[in-house]
């Protein structure tokens, strides 16, 4: 593998007690992560599984997944192709590539869309056009689409080193993205305004509505020059480190109302190992923002989390375990929250740590973590 290049960023490289130095755990999370995709990939269909899941000694894969598939190869884009061969059983990039581009006329989704772009333009795949003319068609800039996908579609028309992309739909995007942020609480909407049972929950916001538009803002800072889009990005991040649990645990649920979290759990470990420190540094590199003590308290969580004994980096198995959870019936807390905090929004319930603690782990990981890994924390230490 080859040796990593840290990020122009001050991390601190001291251990405190027996925990490990963020130049000891980087290495570690990429080479799960590579080990994990060559296991989650199934070369019979040129896609990567859906997820991999403990069955008591073993894990199983199941099904198929062209969104994690698009992840992971937005990942290996910036991977040694020794190293991409192996995970993709001596599969090129850019035929794995190819057939989520051959398959883009039967989608409709937004997302599935937006990653395919940002896969092919980055791996420069001839036919990055093609999925580009596919954005088009699904009128990003005015359907009824999530900020998620909205940011995935934004970050990938201006990213990347094809020069086959879309400015001024990429402008449209950006603008509908910075109207959706609310300046009063820092938190951006989860997507347009819903009706009936469906508004009861549209005040809550979860934290990949955090990440993926501080990312693409970012970017299209760069690209574009947008100030406007550099001051909403640091607004945003800003209130997301404000928001940092005491463990570096990074929450689940907020009131965009208010800015206040609504629901703590779970904790996944994509948001700890991958998903914030893509989206700080994004904005470091935009605009000098030095987020890396909120960065490394995050990825200490992962390897002492105080919910439990024990830690989600599984290196013997080859696997990240994907989240701390509590013992509830199924999303039992997060309902009942959100319903509190629509009714006001200081309202929570009481004593949900005593009553449901926050003492499972989810044993199953899934592609897409793998490949924000590698993305994130690159070997040559570029995007």
């Amino acid at each position: 593998m080859a040796e990593l290049v840290s990020h122009n960023i001050s991390v601190s490289q001291r251990s405190q007690g027996d925990m490990p130095t963020v130049s000891e755990i980087v290495p570690t999370l990429r080479s799960v992560a590579v080990h994990s995709l060559a296991r989650m990939y199934r070369p019979e269909e040129r896609l990567f599984a859906f997820r991999l899941r403990r069955n008591g000694e073993n894990e199983v894969l199941e099904g198929v997944s062209r969104r994690y598939t698009a992840v992971a190869l937005i990942g290996l884009a910036g991977e040694d192709q020794h190293i991409a061969a192996e995970v993709l059983a001596n599969h090129r990039r850019e035929d794995v590539c190819g057939r989520l581009l051959a398959d883009l006329e039967e989608s409709h989704d937004l997302g599935e869309v937006a990653l395919t772009i940002w896969a092919a333009r980055i791996l420069q795949h001839p036919g990055a056009h093609k999925a580009v003319e596919m954005l088009r068609r699904t009128d990003p800039a005015c359907g009824a689409y999530p900020t998620v996908e909205l940011s995935w579609a934004l970050t990938a028309l201006v990213t990347g080193g094809s020069k086959t992309t879309d400015i001024a739909l990429a402008e449209q995007i950006a603008d509908r993205l910075m109207e959706s942020f609310r300046e009063e609480s820092g938190v951006f909407a989860h997507g347009p305004a819903r009706r009936g049972l469906a508004a009861f929950g549209s005040h809550v916001s979860c934290f990949a509505d955090f990440v993926y538009p501080i990312q693409a803002l970012s970017y299209y800072c760069q690209a574009a020059g947008d100030t406007r889009a550099a001051e909403i990005a640091c607004r945003c991040a800003e209130r997301m480190c404000q928001l940092q649990g005491p463990q570096g645990q990074w929450w689940w649920h907020f009131d965009n109302r208010t800015g206040r979290v609504v629901e703590c759990y779970p904790v996944y470990s994509v948001h700890q190992d991958a998903m914030a420190p893509m989206a700080l540094f994004a904005l470091a590199e935009a605009r000098g923002r030095d987020h890396s003590a909120a960065i490394e308290k995050g990825l200490r969580w992962l390897f002492n989390p105080p919910e439990r004994a024990g830690i989600l980096v599984d290196a013997k198995r080859d696997v990240i375990w994907r989240k701390v959870a509590r013992r509830e019936p199924r999303k039992l807390v997060r309902g009942l929250q959100a319903a509190a905090s629509r009714l006001h929004p200081a309202i929570r319930i009481p004593a949900v740590d005593i009553l449901f603690p926050p003492v499972s782990i989810d044993y199953e990981t899934r592609p897409y973590e793998m490949g924000w890994i590698l993305y994130a924390w690159p070997s040559n230490g570029e995007k």
